[in-house]
C-alpha cells in the first residue's frame, strides 16, 4: 500500500520541474543520437550516449520519487 506524502511532493516539485527541462534535453539528445547512429552504426560511443539520453528522460520520476521516499512517516 503507497503511503500519501503531499509534504515531499511539494518539496519535490521545483527540482523535478529542473529535472523536466533536463528530460526535454535528453529527448533531444535522444532522437539526434539515434538518427546518426542509424548513419553510422559502428559507433560504440553513440549507443552510450543513447542509453544516458534515455535516463535524463526517466529523471523527473525518478526525483520525485528520492523525495518523497526522504520524508519520514
Amino acid at each position: 500500500m503507497a503511503c500519501c506524502r503531499p509534504l515531499g511532493f511539494l518539496i519535490g516539485l521545483p527540482f523535478a520541474l529542473l529535472s523536466l527541462s533536463l528530460s526535454c534535453i535528453g529527448a533531444l539528445l535522444f532522437i539526434f543520437l539515434s538518427i546518426l547512429s542509424c548513419i553510422c552504426p559502428c559507433c560504440v560511443c553513440v549507443a552510450i550516449l543513447i542509453s544516458f539520453s534515455i535516463n535524463l528522460v526517466k529523471l523527473p520520476i525518478d526525483v520525485i520519487i528520492w523525495f518523497t521516499d526522504m520524508i519520514p512517516f
